[in-house]
């Protein structure tokens, strides 16, 4: 039997690829709202940013998420990721 094919993704910040596990995920919603996405599944253009507090507040500084996505960025959205990573 193959192995399975891990799904790999990039960080928009670092550009470094990881496993979609360790990458959270920020999505546009269709409807045009952004969301944190736990599930790795929600419906929209998704972007995927490395578990670390650093990497975050660099993406937070540079608005790499509001040039990928195309919309602007709630302040909740980053402090959703940053209570993500304490809870893991």
């Amino acid at each position: 039997m193959k192995p399975r094919k891990i799904p790999m993704r990039k960080c928009v910040v670092t550009g470094e690829r990881f496993e979609k596990k360790q990458l959270l995920r920020i999505v546009r919603t269709p409807e045009g709202m952004v969301i944190y996405d736990k599930t790795g599944k929600a419906n929209g253009r998704g972007v995927y940013v490395s578990k670390n507090a650093e990497v975050i507040e660099k993406a937070k500084k540079t608005n790499v998420f509001k040039r990928h996505l195309e919309i602007e960025i709630p302040e909740s959205i980053y402090e959703d990721l940053l209570k993500a990573l304490k809870d893991e």
